[in-house]
């Protein structure tokens, strides 16, 4: 059998997937979740013109030629705090002390900072001056925030499939929304394989490992923004195989992942009960490390089975399953964001296309990169000590000291 190429091997499975249903949120609590439609806003912001620092609201003809050496006095008629409305025409010859976020009278079209004013009782609970005295000349508008300036009634303030940072939520509640549709969280069912598997809390046996890719793919996949449903562990047996896959029917899961059991190996139950119980599409990709990459169906839901291998695990859930999350997800599709760095030593591969294992170090304006340790597949250390991802493009079987090659920062 033919290998896929990494290219071909994401788009049959990205094809797969369609984004998840969608659910109300309380706009404070939508963080790190993906928008399900086009926020637009519900009024102006700025919702008024406002001062944008403390000072006097002025007319600005006014101080026109006022200077430190020919200052100019203007009456102080009104004191306005933020949150309260003035009640105020601000006419010739007159000023309103003003606070910052203070909404600006009638009549006034510039704010002076107190700064550049003779007025030095700034102490909270101040009374303002009768009269104020200006050294510097303002034009129109200036110190102003003017209503609309930042977005009019009716734009959009964010789009379908963003991804909600905290000022994006700090955007929805300025606009008034109370809640915001969102997707909900994919939820995917976990389960490794492997008699040789032992708990972390457990000692070591002859011939035993701990379990490390239950924890790493959990991580994994609820920084992608999913749900994790674990199974547990499944022996190297066919019946107990089918057994934790059947446990994703009442889950209702939207992806079932794997870590072990589908490579070519006499214990390689995993591929056998797919095969068996639903459908194969593929299993395996021209890549280093994670040739033996399973892709199919079981009982309706997709299914991706990794290799058991930590760093062949990592490595598939980057390249495949977290855009496959994404998509399910309902973010807005791009590529993933690539550097290039500069390698300090020569590289050989075997000509798949490969992601090793980097640390990152900036020298005279550029990024060179260094392998962290031996690339086996089995080099959990490794892959903890690395900033980066190197990618070999397939065909390349050497990579010579001082060559620039394409990088994803971990």
């Amino acid at each position: 059998m033919n290998l896929l190429s990494v290219r071909e091997a994401r788009e049959r499975i990205l094809s797969h997937f369609q984004p998840v249903t969608t659910e109300a949120l309380p706009a404070v609590e939508s963080l790190n979740r993906i928008l399900a439609q086009d926020a637009t806003a519900l009024d102006d912001l700025p919702p008024f013109d406002n001062s944008s620092m403390d000072g006097f609201a002025i007319r600005a003809i006014d101080v026109a030629d006022a200077k430190p050496a020919s200052p100019r006095t203007l009456r102080v008629v009104a004191d306005i705090p933020a949150g309260s409305p003035p009640t105020v025409s601000i006419t010739s010859g007159e000023a309103a002390r003003i606070m910052t976020g203070a909404p600006l009278p009638q009549g006034a079209d510039a704010v002076i900072p107190v700064e550049d004013t003779n007025f030095q009782d700034r102490a909270a609970g101040a009374p303002p001056p009768p009269e104020v005295t200006i050294f510097k000349n303002v034009t129109q508008n200036e110190n102003i925030r003017q209503r609309g300036a930042d977005i009019r009634a009716g734009e959009t303030a964010l789009q379908k499939g963003r991804k909600l940072k905290p000022q994006d939520v700090a955007l929805l509640a300025s606009l008034g929304y109370s809640t915001v549709n969102v997707f909900r969280k994919p939820r995917v069912a976990l389960f490794s394989s492997g008699d040789e598997l032992l708990d972390a809390s457990q000692p070591l046996e002859p011939g035993k490992i701990r379990d490390s890719n239950s924890h790493m793919l959990a991580g994994l996949i609820e920084s992608a923004g999913a749900e994790v449903e674990k199974l547990g562990t499944a022996k190297d047996t066919y019946e107990s195989v089918k057994a934790a896959l059947d446990k994703t029917s009442a889950l209702k899961v939207d992806l079932i992942l794997s870590s072990a059991g589908v490579s070519v190996g006499a214990f390689d139950y995993v591929k056998s009960v797919i095969e068996s119980n639903g459908k194969m599409d593929f299993w395996r990709v021209n890549m280093r490390p994670g040739k033996p990459l399973a892709f199919g169906e079981y009982n309706g839901a997709p299914f991706i089975g990794l290799p058991g291998n930590p760093v062949s695990a990592f490595v598939g859930f980057e390249v495949f399953i977290r855009a496959a999350l994404g998509r399910l997800a309902g973010q807005t599709e791009r590529n993933r964001l690539t550097i290039r760095a500069r390698c300090e030593e020569e590289i050989n591969s075997d000509g798949r296309e490969s992601y090793l294992r980097a640390n990152l170090r900036e020298e005279s304006g550029s990024l060179v990169a260094r392998l962290t340790g031996h690339q086996g597949s089995g080099n959990i250390l490794s892959l903890a000590q690395a900033d980066a991802l190197l990618i070999i493009p397939a065909g390349v079987k050497c990579v010579p000291a001082g060559q620039e090659v394409e990088a994803w920062l971990l």
